[in-house]
C-alpha cells in the first residue's frame, strides 16, 4: 500500500468540502487573500522567513520594528499638531536607522 502524502489528504478535505457546499459558504470565497499587515512594508527577502517564524509563534525583533514604523508612520500621517508631528518624525527616523542597521547586520551575516 502507498503511503498517503499530506496533500492527498488535504485535497480529499477539500474536496469534500466542496461537494458539500462548505466552501461556497466561507465569507473569503472566491476573493483574493489579503496581506498580513506590514507584508509590503517587510523587505521582500524577509517576507517568508518571517511568515514561518510568525506562524509559529515566534516574532523576530526586526518584525516588531517593522510593525511600529507603521504605526509611527500612520500617527505622522493622521497629526495635525507641529511640536507632535516633530516628535513622532524624530521617533520615526531613530526607529528606520535602528531597523536599517540591525538589517544590514543580518544581510552582512549573510542571513537575508
Amino acid at each position: 500500500m502507498k503511503p498517503q502524502l499530506i496533500e492527498d489528504e488535504i485535497g480529499r478535505h477539500l474536496r469534500a468540502a466542496e461537494a458539500s457546499g462548505e466552501l461556497r459558504q466561507a465569507a473569503s470565497f472566491g476573493k483574493p487573500l489579503q496581506d498580513a499587515a506590514g507584508w509590503q512594508e517587510t523587505p521582500e527577502a524577509l517576507r517568508m522567513p518571517f511568515k514561518i517564524l510568525k506562524e509559529a509563534g515566534f516574532v523576530p525583533p526586526e518584525v516588531e520594528m517593522l510593525r511600529e514604523r507603521s504605526e509611527l508612520a500612520q500617527q505622522l500621517a493622521d497629526c495635525a499638531d507641529e511640536v507632535e508631528r516633530r516628535s513622532l518624525q524624530t521617533q520615526l527616523a531613530n526607529l528606520e536607522q535602528k531597523l536599517a542597521l540591525r538589517l544590514a547586520t543580518l544581510q552582512g551575516r549573510g542571513q537575508l
